[in-house]
């Protein structure tokens, strides 16, 4: 059920950080002058920061108009789960309550508007994730003919998925910029993004499982609560959490029977849209702390537990519908405990607890859906279509043109996709420069977000790419009297297979079928170019997280020792962006596991609305990181290709919470809200030495 938030608030602000107003100036400085001179005549409301108190039928109703701050709540049962239970030895239950944190991107969110009266053409910059989404929205809301709508999102600091939203402020500047006829320009300082940018990640989990006597998992039921914040819109939803998360509680595991309920929840908050690995941590989280705690009721060794549960054939069919087409599950848990040391850690950690010293050691073992095509945003409940597209050209003197509609901010699909057209086309990648974020050049698509740009951005332009291929070698085949089927391309040259005096360069063919028109063929297109579409089949890519860390058992500080993980995308582009995406996911994973939260007093008022008060990991709280690769081809994707984007920080915050639950246990058994804060953990060592 959406609740579509205002461009400015009218009547109500539901959220602190809300805009209520808009003042525009010559200079930063006078607005911020101009700014505290606006007066509003506020009437304090009662506010509900909690989903659960939302929910309770005499909690302050946000949205007069819907009666309820529940905007979506459903059960969904899936395979026979009251059989499961009722043949079950054991059934355990469980509740975690995950914290609500932020992206926290380099660059904050920004735009600037320049409007043309004479032509009616409105271009309009922004650190968008997807130009032409943004694009059809300003159409839309400003009445402006799409083709009149230039976007351009140039080199972006930064967006995890926080940048997917069409923010009200977007659309603000955008009508400034019509009605002045003057540029308008906006960039939030650090205050604003952390108040009004779109949050993420909290959920409640309630977990119930069935399980036999020798550990293997019979069935699962799951409620799943999410804290939407005060509105819920296009990407924007308060949905988006719950829902995902729901879809990937069985994870890694073959579990036959599987029941849901997700509710969504309004509340004073910010709203919540998607953020790298959006709803999977929250579930990945739960579920791998539920099991580490089964294991120990027991008494198996949580990696035992794992391998016992574990999905081991492929191609495999889920008890939600999703169709995994490989995997290395178990070799990813064993070469993960192979480099962590995992016997020896455990019987030095029966040595160090003898001392009085608290080691733990966590398993997170993840299945991360990739390439976010139609067919898994419709598994999802996100029925829009999700294809994207790309135009390769080769211009009159050799050189490549990579036009595509995925974005780029910071995943290096400058230098992967250029690869990819290279390899292809038989050129340096020197020769090739790849285009996006720019609507008026770049072909028309949803932008980049869910590690789906490595998969369908690689396969649309190695699709592309090869129509390019082919076309050349026809012109090639005109110029040297030779059939295209003998010609061979390799550093920039065309030569007959066996024959390689007989050559022509890139440049002498491209010319040739520019301004050459001897050489075309009857039906042959004149231009070396060619647009592609691709919407794949779900590929998933999996992995397993060890973190080993020491809790001080006076303090409940917590320090990392070493982080071990084992990934799998497939086939593998370039292995140093590889690692660059699973540290940085890491990291993230380590905030949310330790440091970060946004934190609302029980008047709605914010807490953590600067870095002073919000804390983030830095290079210090990051500690030894192996990373090991292995490399299964998906059978369903081009090249074997899958992504890689969200795994570290879907599997990371479970990872390290294990361990510091391991470490105290069996006073871990008593934490169920994240981040594990000094206070929190020496809060539950000391309740259990109390008794």
């Amino acid at each position: 059920m959406p609740t579509p938030q205002p461009v400015l608030a009218k009547g109500k602000v539901r959220f602190v950080g809300e805009a209520v107003a808009v003042v525009v100036a010559e200079n930063r400085y006078i607005a911020e002058d101009a700014a505290e001179l606006v007066q509003v005549d506020y009437e304090p409301l009662p506010a509900v920061t909690h989903a659960e108190r939302a929910m309770a039928p005499d909690a302050p109703i946000l949205h007069e108009d819907l009666g309820t701050n529940i905007v979506y709540q459903k059960v969904t049962t899936l395979g026979d789960v009251e059989g499961a239970f009722a043949q079950a030895d054991r059934i355990f239950r469980r509740r975690f309550h995950t914290n609500r944190f932020v992206a926290s991107p380099m660059e904050t969110r920004g735009c600037l508007s320049v409007y043309e009266r004479a032509s009616g053409q409105l271009t309009f910059y922004s650190s968008t994730q997807m130009p032409h989404m943004l694009r059809l929205f300003l159409s839309l809301f400003l009445g402006i003919p799409e083709h009149k709508v230039r976007v351009i999102s140039p080199e972006v600091g930064g967006g995890f998925g926080q940048k997917m939203t069409i923010y009200p402020e977007e659309v603000v500047i955008a009508y400034l910029g019509k009605v002045l006829g003057r540029p308008v320009k906006w960039v939030e300082d650090r205050r604003e993004n952390l108040s009004a940018a779109t949050h993420a990640k909290e959920q409640i989990v309630e977990l119930e499982a069935a399980v036999r006597a020798d550990g293997k998992v019979l069935g699962i039921k799951a409620r799943l609560i999410g804290d939407g914040g005060a509105y819920s819109f296009n990407t924007a939803s308060a949905l988006i959490e719950p829902l995902a998360a729901a879809g990937i509680v069985p994870g890694v595991y073959d579990i036959p029977a599987y029941q849901h309920e997700v509710i969504a929840v309004c509340t004073n908050k910010a709203p919540v849209g998607a953020f790298r690995a959006v709803g999977w941590t929250a579930a990945q989280t739960a579920r791998e702390l539920f099991f580490d705690e089964i294991a120990r009721e027991l008494g198996l060794d949580p990696a035992e537990f794992r391998r016992r549960n574990l999905i081991t054939s492929f191609p495999h069919t889920t008890v939600t519908g999703m169709v995994y087409d490989s995997g290395s599950y178990r070799e990813s848990l064993e070469r993960a405990l192979e480099l962590i040391g995992y016997d020896e850690l455990r019987k030095r950690q029966q040595e160090l607890r003898q001392q009085g010293r608290y080691l733990g050691i966590g398993i997170s073992l993840y299945v991360e859906p990739t390439a976010w095509g139609s067919e898994i945003a419709l598994q999802a409940g996100f029925p829009f279509p999700s294809h994207d597209n790309a135009t390769v050209t080769i211009d009159p003197t050799g050189k490549v043109r990579v036009a595509v509609s995925v974005h780029s901010h910071g995943q290096g699909h400058e230098t992967t996709l250029a690869q990819v057209a290279a390899e292809i086309l038989g050129v340096s990648i020197d020769d090739v420069i790849v285009e996006h974020g720019d609507t008026d050049r770049a072909p028309w698509g949803m932008g980049t977000y869910a590690s789906r740009s490595a998969v369908i951005g690689g396969g649309m332009v190695a699709l592309a790419a090869q129509e390019v291929r082919e076309k050349v070698l026809r012109v090639a085949s005109r110029l040297l009297e030779v059939a295209p089927e003998d010609l061979e391309i390799q550093d920039g040259t065309i030569f007959v297979r066996g024959a390689p005096d007989r050559s022509l360069s890139m440049f002498q063919v491209a010319f040739a079928a520019y301004l050459d028109g001897r050489v075309r063929a009857e039906g042959e297109e004149p231009l070396l170019s060619a647009t592609k579409f691709y919407d794949p089949r779900a590929t998933y890519s999996n992995g397993c997280i060890v973190t080993v860390c020491e809790v001080d058992g006076e303090t409940g500080l917590v320090r990392l020792d070493k982080i071990v993980a084992v990934e799998d995308c497939g086939t593998m582009l370039n292995p140093m962006i590889v690692e660059g995406q699973v540290m940085g996911a890491i990291a993230q994973g380590i905030g949310g596991a330790l440091y970060e939260a946004m934190v609302y007093d029980e008047n709605g008022q914010l807490l953590t609305d600067t870095f002073l008060t919000y804390a983030l990991p830095t290079a210090t709280e990051v500690p030894e990181l192996v990373i090991d690769h292995l490399e299964t081809p998906s059978p369903v994707t081009i090249g074997g290709i899958k992504g890689i984007g969200e795994g570290g920080l879907l599997a990371t915050p479970a990872s390290v919470a294990g361990a510091v639950l391991d470490a105290i246990w069996p006073a871990g058994r008593r934490i169920e809200q994240l981040p594990l804060t000094p206070e929190r953990v020496l809060s539950a060592l000391q309740a259990e030495r109390e008794g």
